[in-house]
C-alpha cells in the first residue's frame, strides 16, 4: 500500500514514518511540508493513502482534499490535527476524508485507522473486479457464489448502530443476503424492484427499511453530538449515510433547525453489504 504524508511538522512526520515502518502498514513513497507541494506530489505519485495535516502553509488540508478528490476520487485521505472544533472536523469529513486522527499522535490509533482504510481499499478493488466480471458477461465460466456467512457482519453493524429488533431489520438482512449471494449492488436495481423479490407489497417493505435506516441515522447523530471522535460515529457516518444529511440531523436534535436529515436507502444498503463483507 502506497502512503504519502503531507505535514509541516518534521517531528510528526518522523513519528508517522516510524509507526508505519515498524508495523508494516505500507510503503512511504514521499512527503511534503505544505499543501501546494502536496497536491502536485499526489498527481505525480498517485498514492493509495494520504495522511494530511489540517493546518498548513500555502493550502490547508481541507482545501487540498476537496481539490484532490475531484481529480483522484479513489485515493483515501486521513486527516491529522490537534484542532478539536466540531465544526472544523465536520468540514474535514465533508471534504472527503475517511478518518480524523487527533494530535498528539497515538501509535495504536494510527495503526488502527490505516488498517481500516486499507481494508476499504481492498474491498473496493474486489467489488470492482466482481462488477467487471458481470459487465463483460464471459461465456462458459462458472463463478463461485459468495457464502452468506458475511450476514453476521451485517448483524454486527446493525447492533452497533442500534437497529437490531427494529421492524425493518429483517428486511435489511434479507436484502443484504440477496446482494451478497448474487454479487450485485444497489446500482443494479430500483428499490421497488429489489423489494419485489421478497414481497407483493414492496412499498410497505421500503417504508420499513427507510424507518429503520432513519433510526440508525438518529442514533449516530446522537453519538456524534456526544463525542465527535467516537469510533462508531466516525466509521459509519460516511459509509452508511451522507455526512451532510447526518449533520443536518444533528442540528435538528440540537434545536438549531426544523429540517431533518434524509436517508439514501441505496447508499445505506450498499454500505451494509460493504461493512458486512469487511467484518
Amino acid at each position: 500500500m502506497k502512503i504519502y504524508i503531507i505535514e509541516d511538522d518534521e517531528n510528526i512526520i518522523r513519528i508517522l514514518e516510524k509507526i508505519i515502518i515498524d508495523t508494516n502498514l505500507g510503503d512511504i513513497i514521499g512527503k511534503a511540508d505544505n499543501g501546494n507541494s502536496g497536491i502536485d506530489e499526489i498527481e505525480r505519485f498517485r498514492p493509495d493513502i494520504v495522511l494530511v495535516d489540517l493546518l498548513m502553509p500555502g493550502k490547508d488540508g481541507i482545501t487540498l482534499v476537496r481539490e484532490a478528490k475531484m481529480i483522484y476520487p479513489d485515493i483515501q485521505y486521513i486527516m491529522i490535527s490537534q484542532v478539536s472544533s466540531k465544526d472544523m472536523i465536520a468540514k474535514a469529513y465533508q471534504s472527503g476524508i475517511e478518518y480524523y486522527i487527533s494530535k498528539p499522535i497515538d501509535a495504536i490509533e494510527v495503526q488502527t485507522v490505516i488498517n481500516k482504510v486499507k481494508e476499504k481499499i481492498n474491498m473496493n478493488k474486489k467489488l470492482s473486479q466482481i462488477q467487471s466480471l458481470f459487465s463483460s458477461e464471459p461465456q462458459n465460466i462458472k463463478t463461485e457464489q459468495p457464502k452468506s456467512e458475511n450476514l453476521e457482519g451485517v448483524k454486527r453493524v446493525m447492533q452497533r448502530i442500534g437497529l437490531i429488533g427494529e421492524a425493518g431489520s429483517q428486511d435489511i438482512l434479507d436484502i443484504a443476503k440477496y446482494l451478497m449471494d448474487t454479487n450485485k449492488s444497489m446500482s443494479d436495481f430500483t428499490i421497488k424492484e429489489l423489494c419485489s423479490q421478497f414481497t407483493d407489497n414492496p412499498k410497505t417493505m421500503e417504508q420499513r427499511i427507510r424507518r429503520t435506516a432513519t433510526v440508525g441515522m438518529v442514533n449516530l447523530a446522537n453519538i456524534g453530538i456526544e463525542d465527535y471522535m467516537n469510533e462508531i460515529f466516525t466509521e459509519y457516518s460516511n459509509g452508511l449515510y451522507n455526512f451532510e444529511q447526518l449533520k443536518i440531523e444533528m442540528d435538528f436534535i440540537r434545536g438549531k433547525t426544523k429540517k431533518r436529515g434524509k436517508v439514501n436507502i441505496k447508499k445505506f444498503l450498499d454500505g451494509m453489504v460493504y461493512y458486512g463483507k469487511g467484518q
